[in-house]
């Protein structure tokens, strides 16, 4: 079963993004661990565990995406792993509301912290977004390109409504199961606007903006054309008949 996973992991069109994203987390763990050496504090160590977190949702996308058939309909693993991505999905993005504990206290450490935070914090973005870009390509082939870009949209307000639940109520993805009650309570607060302020609701607003466009950006990147396709393109135009 474990072999079988890690060829899952490491299939030869998702071998390039996964090994880059799995150096970045080995680098991120590096950093994390040299700054408890440097200082002698175990501060940011949850840092590690956030950015662990931050993996599940390419694990389950990967699972989904294995499990989606063309022409068929979705079957209960399919589903199951779509759900469980979704549940995961903030965690990825969520590294970034770390910050926050840059402005705790102040510290001798601020630019080498918020260093830290940042590498885990972008790393942990990449690693949702080729989470994403691969439920965005499913979601394509069977609803059609308006549905999938209306999907990443869905997405990127849900996963900000994910991160406010995490950092403003303290929530975590598995009390869904662990605490459903709670978990309820909690989000008919924000319904209701109990607990709420106008600020809170401009963090989701913005957050899941900030998601969407990052997104984007980087889809619009992977669509750059290689030198490949450039030198093919230049080939193809100087061996195109002339006009008489």
């Amino acid at each position: 079963m474990m072999m079988k996973f890690f060829r899952l992991i490491f299939k030869r069109e998702t071998l390039a993004p996964v090994a880059a994203m799995t150096f970045a987390s080995a680098v991120c763990l590096a950093v994390v661990i040299a700054r408890i050496a440097w200082t002698g504090k175990i501060r940011y160590s949850f840092l590690a565990w956030n950015l662990f977190l931050a993996w599940l949702p390419l694990v389950f996308a990967l699972l989904a995406r294995e499990n989606y058939r063309e022409g068929e309909k979705p079957g209960w693993r399919f589903i199951g792993f779509s759900a469980a991505w979704l549940l995961f999905f903030p965690n990825a993005p969520y590294i970034f509301t770390d910050l926050i504990h840059l402005t705790n206290r102040y510290s001798a450490h601020f630019w080498v912290d918020l260093a830290v935070i940042l590498s885990c914090a972008f790393t942990g973005l990449v690693l949702g977004f080729v989470s994403l870009y691969l439920m965005h390509s499913v979601v394509t082939r069977m609803l059609g390109r308006a549905a999938g870009w209306l999907f990443v949209a869905g997405a990127a307000g849900l996963g900000s409504f994910g991160i406010y639940l995490g950092r403003f109520l303290r929530f975590n993805s598995w009390d869904i199961v662990a605490k459903p009650g709670k978990l309820y309570d909690g989000i008919s607060s924000v319904a209701t606007g109990q607990f709420a302020h106008q600020g809170h609701f401009a963090f989701l607003a913005l957050f899941a903006t900030f998601i969407f466009i990052a997104y984007v950006m980087l889809y619009a990147l992977t669509h750059l054309p290689t030198a490949a396709q450039m030198r093919t393109t230049a080939y193809d135009e100087t061996q195109s008949p002339t006009p008489a």
